[in-house]
């Protein structure tokens, strides 16, 4: 499964204004820590289907939104809900650390 790819373009309409809770994952393609994420990511958007979104946001390629979401390392998982963050990771973390961050706001 591919994970719908956001750029500073349709970020707003794919998250911000989202009617379900969108988890973020901001990475870059040369991010060691970022390719380990990604399984674990893409099976969460199997996991979470219908009740989450989850998108990928390359910060070489969307450089507004990643500065507009004070994004300094990647990789970096943002939740927002109804178009706030509101949970935020940065750095690789362990599957149960992003399901505890998506059901806080679910």
């Amino acid at each position: 499964m591919s994970l719908p790819h956001v750029d500073d373009q349709n970020f707003a309409a794919e998250v911000l204004e989202s009617d379900i809770p969108v988890l973020v994952d901001f990475y870059a393609t040369w991010c060691g820590p970022c390719k380990s994420l990604e399984p674990i990511v893409t099976e969460l958007a199997t996991e979470y289907a219908g009740r989450a979104k989850i998108v990928k946001v390359d910060i070489d390629k969307a450089p507004g939104v990643a500065s507009s979401h004070g994004i300094m390392a990647v990789p970096t998982l943002i939740v927002f809900k109804n178009g706030a963050e509101a949970q935020k990771l940065t750095g690789f973390k362990a599957k149960p650390d992003i399901v505890k961050a998506l059901e806080d706001v679910l």
